[in-house]
């Protein structure tokens, strides 16, 4: 999966270190400044909590910057986690819905708490986006570990069926059980939980064939219990979108915010771009030079141009400028480019990307 090669044949990082003394030019130079000098976490952190209203103990942030001091947990969500607490015991299954280019970030690990006597099928979903290859490794992890998994496509939804037959054979014992005890008919109870923003309303409303539950497209849009019929053998409870209230790991609070988890609004657009493209070119560094026709000559030359630090910034420069997005005096416009390449990422317009391959202490 060694795609870092460009069309000029040189490798990512050829000439990053030739202007590493130079000074940053403007705002987001300076940022990439900080990324670089290895502050980057906690100067990150401390501008998302302050734009969420949230406070933090400097000196021990200062002191560890590799703890991620996101704290974004709306009141709706610690809402939802009692709602399932609630009604954990009305269902024999948690189908779980995932995004598949971070499947282990996008998993909520109370999870994992308030199902642990339950039966289990994870959905990969948004499959199509993500890296087919590393998909099946997650799925034959998940099987390793005695836990149903299958991956979705996001744009068609096919594989409903089988989605529908994983919950029956996942239930099986529950099935096998009633059937000895003489009771005969009693549906699958369901609970269906997942991130905000990963995909679960959709997911249901194909499942059912009608829209039965409230879908948007920004994090949060379901808020209430909702039980749904799915035929006579399945009911489901759908859940409002949770996440956990603090992410101890940067590299998930990073990844949720790359694929769309966290609102874009209490984030750094440009300190994301920068994170996401350190993650692109590790293994998808062909996507990026492909897609947007630029090489390793062309982000030098805006590396040397603007006085760069990163080299991530010097990939954002020369996208601006093969693209245009440029601002009076023909500066590069590295907001609008790092805006263009997060939704390229997200839109699936740079190829099918997986962020993260499975792990041993991935938690289950």
């Amino acid at each position: 999966m060694d795609n870092k090669k460009n069309k000029s044949g040189a490798g990512p990082g050829k000439k990053a270190s030739a202007v590493n003394g130079a000074k940053a030019s403007n705002k987001f130079n300076k940022q990439a400044a900080i990324k670089n000098s290895g502050k980057n976490n906690a100067q990150v952190n401390k501008k998302i909590n302050k734009k969420a209203g949230k406070t933090e103990n400097t000196d021990a942030s200062d002191k560890n910057t590799e703890k991620s001091s996101i704290n974004w947990y709306p009141g709706h969500m610690t809402k939802a986690v009692r709602m399932m607490k609630e009604n954990i015991s009305l269902v024999d299954i948690i189908v779980e819905i995932t995004d598949a280019r971070i499947p282990s970030s996008s998993r909520n690990p109370d999870i994992d708490e308030l199902g642990k006597d339950k039966f289990r099928l994870v959905i990969l979903n948004k499959a199509d986006l993500a890296d087919k290859s590393i998909t099946d490794k997650w799925i034959e992890y998940y099987k390793s570990k005695g836990i149903y998994a299958i991956e979705l496509d996001s744009r068609n939804f096919k594989g409903m069926k089988d989605v529908k037959n994983l919950m029956t054979l996942a239930c099986k014992e529950k099935i096998d059980r009633d059937r000895a005890r003489g009771i005969i008919g009693r549906p699958i109870r369901a609970m269906v939980a997942g991130i905000p923003n990963v995909g679960k309303s959709t997911f249901i409303n194909h499942l059912t064939g009608k829209n039965a539950a409230k879908t948007g497209n920004k994090p949060g849009v379901t808020k209430g219990k909702q039980w749904i019929m799915l035929g006579q053998e399945i009911q489901l409870l759908d859940t409002p979108g949770i996440l956990w209230p603090k992410f101890e790991d940067q590299r998930v609070g990073n990844h949720l915010a790359m694929t769309g988890s966290i609102n874009d609004n209490i984030l750094d657009i440009g300190e994301l771009c920068i994170g996401l493209l350190k993650d692109l070119e590790k293994n998808y560094a062909a996507n990026i030079y492909k897609t947007y026709n630029i090489n390793d000559e062309d982000i030098d030359r805006a590396i040397e141009e603007d006085h760069l630090m990163a080299r991530e910034a010097g990939i954002i420069a020369a996208v601006a400028a093969r693209r245009n997005l440029l601002l009076p005096g023909s500066k590069y416009d590295y907001a609008r480019a790092s805006d263009l390449i997060i939704d390229d990422f997200r839109s699936g317009r740079l190829g099918r990307i997986s962020l993260e391959e499975p792990m041993h202490d991935d938690g289950l």
